[in-house]
């Protein structure tokens, strides 16, 4: 019978699910009339604040001097980072100026953080605007431009780094030619201002084509497999065809029912945000190699809304806890290899949420949809483990971020860019020698503490530390740097010295502190130490990510 049934399947192909979500419906929006002229017109330069971008500002603001002196121009900042709003100064512009040059796009999140602001002003405040970025993130800021319904929002490109170069070179990228269009930038600039654009067809919408139907057609193994290959439904390992009745099987983990929707997703702020239904949820969770029993923790991931594939460009990585019964109703791992590839639950959630991320958010391409300059080997599975609740001397994570000890819970962490690790805690120069491992720690992420039971009760024999929180508010202490090294870090120039300058506490007060005050290097609400390990050795390591949820599976089942 079994071999009938494979013959038969091998005359008339497999039939398999589509792994994609859903995009956005994207309306259009009007630009902004052009000025057909320059002359006696005030053109706002506008800083978009992170690595050196106004300093090539700058340099288009003395090509305006020497080459058409009649153009006003004003240098001027955003009041935060990039990746906020800023009305009061587009309402500025609207009042005093006639256009805007707004730049320099040149990460994966500033990029689509600088295209949304000048399709603000283009739209809302009707503000002729031009997005300079460099040419790295073209295929990123025209997708965002199209999301943003203004898909002819005029963009010009110069060559990548901005960061670092001499005011001579920047003055070469000035004078230069876009490397995308292969125009002068300064005519492209000018003409963009000044000349009408192209009207927008409902084709120039469209951000990407959305699945029409449940099934893929049928097709012989090895074809299907090629291509989900192919068209990056994978993470490049092999995968579990998701048919019919294989996400069948995932679907009978929950009580949901398949068209429910989770939720939404997309790789970085601006890109359009996806939707995705349970049973969307459960082909990629079959793929992975999932069994249904862990259905709920994957769709209690795939509710988060937080991404596994974060585009960004500094590489970073998800890390999921999970706490309360579910572990043992599983069979995860807590105890000896609980952060490698040892435990078929712990390994094959985490790639499902990997998985699920980038088929249901549009994809995690690079150069496309992903713009990680190293990449992360931890992607592959998002370190993806359980809680050593019943070892640890302290509350657990979950019960931590205020859930019942009895609740699952599964808590999501980014970054995971930066790991120091130590053996024990020695009896003499332990707090010198964790002091040390938190200045290896990137300071715009945080520290998490990945500790095992030895190590843990070590803190609470050595320090004192019978709390947790008595723990996280030493750490906090602990980790101290003088103020001009600190404000000096080039990512705390990029995220954290911007909302300092304008007041935002606590960043505020440390940045009137000298420059041999020591100052904090992380906030307190941010530091977390969860228990993990099967005490074979006091090894442990302090990984830098950043909170970011903690979500109910009781709710998922």
């Amino acid at each position: 019978m079994l071999v009938e049934k494979e013959r038969t399947m091998a005359d008339t192909g497999i039939s398999v699910l589509d792994p994609r979500g859903y995009p956005p419906v994207v309306t259009g929006r009007t630009p902004a009339p052009r000025l057909g002229t320059l002359d006696g017109k005030t053109i706002y330069l506008v800083d978009s604040r992170f690595d050196d971008s106004i300093e090539l500002l700058k340099q288009i603001e003395i090509w305006f001097r020497e080459y058409m002196p009649s153009v006003k121009t004003k240098i001027v900042q955003l009041a935060s980072t990039y990746a906020k709003d800023d009305p009061a100064l587009w309402e500025e512009i609207r009042a005093n100026g006639h256009g805007a040059i707004l730049g320099v796009g040149h990460c994966s999140t500033c990029a689509p953080a600088v295209c949304t602001h000048a399709i603000t002003l283009e739209t809302k405040y009707g503000v002729p605007t031009v997005a300079v970025h460099t040419d790295k993130f073209e295929k990123v800021v025209k997708s965002v431009a199209r999301m943003g319904g203004l898909p002819q929002l005029p963009l010009v490109f110069v060559p990548q780094p901005v960061m670092g170069k001499t005011p001579a070179e920047l003055r070469e990228y000035v004078l230069g030619a876009d490397p995308v269009r292969g125009e002068p930038v300064m005519r492209e600039i000018v003409e963009a201002l000044t000349q009408g654009l192209a009207q927008t067809s409902s084709a120039d919408l469209v951000v990407a084509k959305a699945p029409t139907e449940r099934l893929l057609p049928a097709d012989t193994e090895e074809n299907l497999h090629e291509l989900f290959l192919r068209n990056n439904w994978t993470d490049k390992l092999p995968i579990v065809l998701p048919t019919e009745e294989r996400v069948a099987q995932m679907l009978k983990g929950t009580s949901r029912a398949p068209d429910e929707v989770v939720g939404k997703m997309q790789p970085t702020a601006n890109r359009g945000a996806w939707s995705y239904t349970v049973e969307k949820v459960a082909v990629n969770a079959v793929m992975a190699g999932a069994r249904p029993e862990y259905f709920p923790v994957i769709l209690a991931l795939a509710a988060s809304g937080v991404s596994a594939r974060g585009s960004t460009s500094s590489s970073g990585s998800a890390m999921v806890v999970v706490n309360g019964p579910v572990r043992h109703e599983i069979g995860m791992n807590m105890g000896i290899g609980a952060l490698g590839p040892y435990n078929h639950a712990n390994a094959t959630i985490g790639r499902a949420y990997g998985l699920l991320s980038q088929n249901l958010q549009g994809g995690s391409v690079p150069g496309e949809t992903f713009m990680g300059s190293l990449g992360n080997n931890y992607t592959y599975n998002s370190i993806t483990f359980a809680e050593n609740e019943e070892r640890s001397p302290w509350e657990p994570l979950h019960v931590q971020k205020g859930f019942d000890a009895d609740a699952s819970t599964v808590s999501i962490f980014f970054g995971c860019r930066s790991t120091t690790f130590s053996l024990g805690l020695r009896e003499q120069h332990w707090r010198e020698h964790v002091r040390d491992m938190l200045l290896g720690t990137d300071a715009v992420t945080a520290p998490v503490l990945l500790l095992d039971p030895i190590t843990a009760r070590q803190f609470v024999e050595r320090g004192g530390f019978t709390k947790k929180a008595d723990l996280i508010s030493w750490i906090h202490e602990t980790a101290m740097m003088p103020a001009s090294r600190y404000w000096d870090l080039q990512l705390i120039q990029n995220y954290v010295y911007p909302r300092a300058t304008f007041g935002e506490e606590p960043m505020a007060s440390e940045l009137k502190k000298g420059p041999d005050e020591l100052v904090h290097i992380f906030r307190l609400p941010e530091i977390n130490a969860v228990v993990v390990g099967g005490e074979t050795n006091g090894y442990w390591q302090i990984m830098g990510a950043r909170y970011q949820a903690t979500i109910s599976i009781d709710e998922w089942r």
